[in-house]
C-alpha cells in the first residue's frame, strides 16, 4: 500500500483525500484527463470519461502517461481492469482518420478493417459516406469516400459511436493576409507562445486558460501564423471592441483592416469581429446574417468563450470543416452538455495551462474565496417552504439579507475597486438603490456600458452593480472584490467567469476577494454547491464565513 492521495476505483471514479500533504500534487497530475464531479471538504470525486481521456490524448497526454499518474498517487493498487479501460479507450481515438485524397476527395480510412465495417454499417452515419476504396489510402485497412459536405456532420456521429476520427484532411489557406504581433515594449509569453503552436499544429481545436492569461493575444498570434483574412466570433458587442483595441495594440493590423460586424455596424474587412447575436438572428425561419461565414475566403476562424457558443453555431460551424478553427475559453465545462460538439466540430483541446500554474507564475492575481451564509428571516423562510419549487430560488436568492451583507462588504473594501454581480434585475436594482451604485444590465445601452465600464477602469468610480452581461469579455484589469449575491442556478462556467473577472494581476500585488452570498437551507446553497465544482478542480478553496460573525474593520 502506498501512502498516496488517491483512491482508484473501478467504477472510474477517483478520490482525493484533499487535506493530504500531496493532494496539490495529485491533482495536478490528474487534471488534464479527469473531471471533478464533487468537492465537499474532505474528499473529492473525480470521473474518467472517455471524452476527458481523448481530449487528453489529444493535448499530447498518451495512455502510460495517464496510467503512471494514477499509479504515482493512488493509495492502493489501481484496479487492472480500469487500467486497461484506460488504455483501451485512448487508443480508439485515431483508429478512424479523415484524408484528403488526390482522386476519390475527402476519405475515411482506418487501421483496422473491423472498425471501419462497423462504422459503415452503423444508421448513424447512413447517407454521409460514399464507395469503398480500400487500396486508396497507403498502410490502411480499409477506406470509404465522404461526401465534402459531411465532414462535420461524420465527426460527430462517430464520436457518439465512440470512434472519434482524427482529422488529417487539411484545411484551405483562404484569402492571404499580412499579419504580424507587434512586440513593442512587451512580448509574448512562453505558455501563449506554446498554446498559439499547438493549435497550428493541430490545425483546429480548443485552448484553454484562465480569465486574464491573456487569451485574445493567443488568439492574435494564431491569426500571425495563419497569415490570412480571420472572421472572429465573440460574445457582444463590448467584447468586439475590446478585441479590435487588442488587435490594434499588439498587432500590425490597422483601423481600416479591422471591421465589426454587430447590431449597430455591418463591416466585412480582412479581419471582421461578429458577435455570436446577430449570426444567430432568425428572420422568418431563416439566418439572414450567415451569409457572413462566405462573404470571404476566410482563412482562420476564432470562437471566443467556445463554452458558450449557441446551437446555431454548431450546426453553421459543421460546414466549415475545411478552415482553420481556434477556440478559446477558460473552461470546457458547458451547462447544456454539448462538450462533445465543441470537440467534434471546433476541435479537440490542443492547450490547457491550470489556473495556479499561471498564479504561481505570477501572470494572474491570487484569489480568496469566501462563501458568506445568511439565514432567512422567518417570514420570508415560511414563504420560501410553501412556494413553487420554480420560485424558490428566486425567492432565497433576493432576500433583503443579502443586500445588508453586501453593504457590509463594500463599506468593509471602501476605496477598492469592486463589483457586485447578480441575476435578477430588481434585486440589481434595490442593491443599486442602498449602495448608491450605477447598475449595468441587459436594457444598458453598450454606450452606457463602454462609458461606465472605462470610469471603473480608470478609478473614476469604485463600484458598480452588474448583472450576467459582465460575465464575458469584459476587460477590468484592477477590479479587486466581488461579491455574488445571485447566478445562473448551479451554473460552474459561469462561477469560473465571475472570479476571472478578478484576476488581472494588480498593480500593487494584492490578493482578489471572491464572495458569494447564499441562503443555507434552501436550494440556494445546493446550486453555490455545485457552481463551486470547476474552481475546486482548479485548487480554489472556499471559506465559509456565517453572516454574523462578519468584522467590517477586521480581516474575516
Amino acid at each position: 500500500m502506498n501512502d498516496g492521495p488517491l483512491i482508484v476505483q473501478s467504477d472510474k471514479t477517483l478520490l482525493l483525500e484533499v487535506d493530504h500533504e500531496r493532494a496539490e500534487e495529485a491533482r495536478r497530475a490528474i487534471a488534464p484527463f479527469a473531471e471533478l464531479e464533487r468537492s465537499p471538504e474532505h474528499v473529492h470525486t473525480y470521473r474518467l470519461t472517455p471524452l476527458g481521456l481523448w481530449n487528453a490524448r489529444a493535448a499530447g497526454h498518451d495512455a502510460e502517461q495517464v496510467i503512471d499518474a494514477l499509479l504515482a498517487h493512488s493509495r492502493y493498487a489501481v484496479p487492472h481492469s480500469l487500467l486497461v479501460d484506460v488504455a483501451e479507450t485512448m487508443d480508439r481515438y485515431g483508429r478512424l482518420r479523415l484524408d484528403k485524397h488526390p482522386t476519390h476527395g475527402l476519405v475515411l480510412s482506418s487501421t483496422d478493417r473491423a472498425v471501419l465495417t462497423e462504422v459503415v454499417r452503423s444508421k448513424k452515419v447512413a447517407g454521409m459516406l460514399g464507395e469503398q476504396i480500400d487500396d486508396a489510402v497507403p498502410d490502411s485497412e480499409g477506406a470509404v469516400a465522404v461526401h465534402p459536405s459531411q465532414r462535420g456532420n461524420l465527426k460527430q456521429a462517430l464520436l457518439k459511436l465512440g470512434w472519434p476520427a482524427e482529422d488529417f484532411a487539411g484545411y484551405v489557406d483562404g484569402e492571404a493576409h499580412a499579419i504580424a504581433l507587434d512586440e513593442d515594449g512587451w512580448a509574448l509569453r512562453d505558455y501563449q507562445k506554446q498554446a498559439a503552436d499547438s493549435f497550428w499544429h493541430g490545425g483546429s481545436g480548443v485552448v484553454v486558460l484562465p480569465c486574464g492569461a491573456g487569451k485574445t493575444i493567443v488568439g492574435a498570434a494564431a491569426m500571425a501564423h495563419a497569415q490570412a483574412t480571420t472572421l472572429i466570433l465573440v460574445t457582444n458587442t463590448v467584447s468586439a471592441r475590446q478585441w479590435k483595441s487588442e488587435l490594434l495594440k499588439r498587432t500590425t493590423l490597422t483601423e481600416d483592416e479591422i471591421g465589426e460586424y454587430s447590431g449597430a455596424r455591418k463591416e466585412i474587412r480582412p479581419v471582421t469581429i461578429a458577435t455570436y447575436q446577430v449570426l444567430t438572428l432568425r428572420r422568418k425561419g431563416v439566418y439572414p446574417h450567415l451569409e457572413l461565414l462566405d462573404a470571404r475566403d476566410w482563412g482562420l476562424i476564432v470562437y471566443d468563450e467556445v463554452h458558450l457558443l449557441p446551437a446555431p453555431i454548431f450546426r453553421m460551424t459543421a460546414d466549415l470543416q475545411a478552415r482553420r478553427r481556434i477556440g478559446l475559453t477558460a473552461t470546457l465545462i458547458r451547462e447544456d452538455g454539448r462538450e462533445g460538439d465543441v470537440f467534434s466540430l471546433i476541435g479537440p483541446k490542443r492547450f490547457d495551462a491550470p489556473w495556479k500554474d499561471i498564479e504561481s507564475q505570477g501572470w494572474i492575481a491570487p484569489a480568496d474565496c469566501v462563501e458568506v451564509r445568511v439565514t432567512l428571516p422567518d417570514g420570508e423562510r415560511l414563504a420560501y417552504a410553501t412556494a413553487d419549487p420554480d420560485e424558490r430560488y428566486r425567492l432565497a436568492s433576493c432576500t433583503f439579507s443579502k443586500t445588508r451583507v453586501a453593504e457590509q462588504l463594500v463599506a468593509k473594501h471602501a476605496g477598492e475597486q469592486t463589483l457586485v454581480i447578480g441575476q435578477y434585475l430588481d434585486q440589481l436594482d434595490e442593491l443599486g438603490d442602498h449602495l448608491k451604485a450605477p447598475v449595468i444590465k441587459g436594457e444598458t445601452s453598450v454606450k452606457e456600458r463602454e462609458e461606465l465600464f472605462e470610469a471603473f477602469r480608470t478609478g473614476e468610480i469604485n463600484l458598480l452593480v452588474v448583472s450576467k452581461v459582465a460575465n464575458f469579455s469584459v476587460d477590468l484589469p484592477e477590479a479587486a472584490v466581488a461579491i455574488q449575491v445571485s447566478g445562473s442556478f448551479g451554473s460552474r462556467q459561469e462561477e469560473a467567469q465571475r472570479l476571472g473577472r478578478l484576476l488581472r494581476p494588480k498593480s500593487d500585488g494584492r490578493t482578489a476577494r471572491f464572495y458569494t452570498i447564499v441562503s443555507r437551507d434552501t436550494v440556494d446553497a445546493d446550486f453555490a454547491q455545485n457552481r463551486q465544482r470547476f474552481l475546486a478542480e482548479q485548487g480554489y478553496a472556499y471559506r465559509i464565513l456565517d453572516a454574523g460573525d462578519l468584522d467590517v474593520d477586521g480581516t474575516s
